[in-house]
């Protein structure tokens, strides 16, 4: 998939400023990602859930390309990856938004750049660890958190608590 064809789908898809594209097979990511949507965004937010068997791509190197890190794309079509994603992202989050800011002075984007590459170095270990620990082989379907343009209203439910505890050692 091109930049040129990535923006042709975003505009369709379009609700607000920002889409979010995200690596839903991901246990980590879909973590993250759910507690963004929890909050209530500045501007309106589109969540692309990239492992979605609906996402297609001509090149299948595009999908692994956007599976491999965070992205973003901006409403006048730029693409964002990486610290740079998570910085617009940020800024439009209430309790975030001070993140992102400083994250965006100078100097601080590419050491958190520096943080993210070295944080992907070790996710295909984590991501084996938290698998284990939710005892999901494969990672379980992540369509409840893909808000669409027409249903922006879906959120992701808390689990509930009594999931939360530590198993009785009875």
């Amino acid at each position: 998939m091109t930049d040129a064809s990535l923006s042709e789908m975003a505009e369709t898809l379009r609700c607000g400023s920002l889409t979010v594209m995200f690596d839903g097979s991901c246990p980590l990511c879909r973590r993250e990602v759910g507690l963004y949507q929890g909050l209530e965004p500045l501007q309106p937010l589109r969540w692309l859930d990239i492992s979605a068997e609906t996402i297609t791509f001509a090149d299948p190197t595009e999908k692994s390309r956007f599976m491999s890190r965070f992205h973003v794309q901006q409403a006048d079509g730029k693409l964002l990856s990486g610290a740079q994603a998570f910085i617009a992202l940020w800024l439009q989050l209430p309790g975030w938004c001070w993140l992102g800011r400083a994250a965006s002075l100078p100097g601080a984007t590419p050491l958190l750049e520096w943080v993210y590459v070295s944080f992907l170095r070790i996710r295909p270990a984590l991501q084996r660890v938290v698998m284990a620990c939710e005892g999901s082989s494969p990672p379980p379907p992540v369509a409840a958190f893909c808000e669409s343009a027409e249903s922006s209203s879906k959120r992701p439910t808390a689990p509930a608590e009594s999931s939360l505890r530590p198993p009785s050692r009875d």
